[in-house]
């Protein structure tokens, strides 16, 4: 491990508390691989390696605060079990080191959590309990078994020695590549980016820390802005759908983060989609925060050395796909014809055959007579068409309106042709 040259005053934990516990968990968790990204690197302009935290146990950095918490609770003795409130990656990070410390670990989830979710946690061993409409209604009835069964509640961010698990993140990439000059971080409760910015502004001062949060819950935004936390929406990114950044979080960000980025749900499925497209990798849309933050500012990194973390992939695959086809949406490469025609044999071979000359691949046909204000003898047929890109569409119209077949673009595109 790199050494601290410098250690940030006043701070809980110290970065000797980080270096202890990448100690206690070394070969307990994965060592995550850093890699440098070319295509990534092109396209922003920057230097960027990733860091591979999505390749962790359980698919998130979560079980590294998590087994460094448990190990300590179990070294005091006497623990009976462990709470902790989580509808994802806490949840699984918890009840995958419990079950391997043989602690009895429950979990409470909200009612509405996905069922995948709950049957992913008791597969590690977890007792799920479904409670509350939302994560904080969760964690009070949390705390609550916790006095009632005497159990250790385990909070997902606000906790010295969870920020000391995550700080091992920052360590590791510092050992792996010593010359980055930024680092880019998820941000919902502050766990993370806490724990990463005391090790490495520890071991490089000069070197800056960049939070992202999802703009619907620009928590840690508005604290270092002296305005009040807040949050609420839905967002694909809801690893990092926080209100409220921990305390502990709040004094460290204070001192050691350098600005947080805003990214918004577009930014974040393009960079759902990049990863997958051009890196092989998928990722959850808080997984993908850092990577939309570097894209949507990268003016101010061009030719710097920037480290992305990639904090988690437990992405459900149905929202995985709709984010792809909703890319192929924004890039014009699926887009949906509308095609005037008149109503007799011979006309729809007649528009495949153009659209199949023009190159373009025909997804899917909606032939309808009755319910558009038309005369009897014409129809409107929409298509959904699979092309290269925008220039590609071009000429596609283009193609159909010269052959008599009167065509315009569907949706939010049509603005650009």
């Amino acid at each position: 491990m790199p050494k601290a040259k410098n250690n940030p005053a006043g701070l809980t934990p110290s970065v000797e508390d980080i270096y202890a516990a990448a100690e206690t968990i070394k070969g307990r968790i994965v060592r995550t691989p850093a890699i440098a990204s070319e295509k990534i690197s092109e396209i922003s302009g920057a230097n960027v390696v990733l860091k591979l935290e999505n390749m962790q146990h359980t698919g998130s950095f979560k079980p590294r605060g998590a087994l460094v918490k448990l190990l300590s609770l179990k070294a005091k003795g006497n623990i009976n079990g462990v709470v902790a409130a989580s509808a994802g990656n806490h949840a699984q990070g918890v009840a995958y080191h419990a079950r391997a410390l043989g602690i009895p670990a429950t979990i409470v989830m909200p009612v509405g959590t996905p069922f995948t979710k709950i049957a992913r946690t008791e597969a590690l061993g977890a007792k799920a309990v479904l409670y509350g409409e939302g994560i904080v209604e969760s964690r009070d009835y949390a705390i609550k078994i916790s006095k009632n069964e005497s159990l250790s509640f385990i909070h997902p961010f606000d906790d010295a020695e969870i920020i000391s698990g995550q700080g091992t993140v920052g360590l590791e990439m510092l050992e792996d590549f010593p010359d980055l000059e930024v680092l880019i971080v998820p941000i919902g409760g502050g766990g993370l980016i806490s724990g990463i910015a005391i090790a490495a502004k520890s071991i490089n001062p000069d070197i800056k820390i960049f939070g992202v949060e999802s703009a619907l819950y620009p928590g840690m935004s508005n604290i270092l802005k002296g305005l009040e936390p807040s949050g609420g929406g839905q967002t694909i990114a809801e690893g990092i759908a926080v209100k409220a950044p921990g305390e502990l979080n709040r004094t460290i960000a204070a001192q050691l983060i350098d600005d947080v980025f805003l990214v918004n749900e577009s930014e974040l499925e393009l960079a759902i989609q990049m990863y997958l497209e051009d890196q092989r990798i998928v990722t959850e849309g808080a997984g993908a925060a850092s990577l939309a933050a570097l894209i949507s500012n990268k003016e101010m990194f061009i030719g710097k050395k920037v480290g992305l973390v990639v904090s988690g992939g437990n992405i459900d695959s149905r929202v995985l796909a709709s984010a792809l086809m909703r890319g192929l949406v924004r890039e014009g490469r699926l887009v949906r014809l509308r095609i005037k025609i008149t109503d007799q044999p011979g006309t729809l071979a007649k528009v495949s055959g153009l659209i199949g000359k023009e190159g373009a691949n025909i997804i899917e046909v909606y032939h309808q007579r009755l319910f558009y204000d038309l005369p009897i003898k014409e129809a409107e047929m929409d298509v959904v068409v699979e092309t290269m890109d925008i220039k590609h569409v071009e000429r596609l119209i283009a193609a159909l309106n010269k052959a008599g077949f009167s065509t315009r673009l569907m949706g939010s595109r049509s603005a650009d042709i």
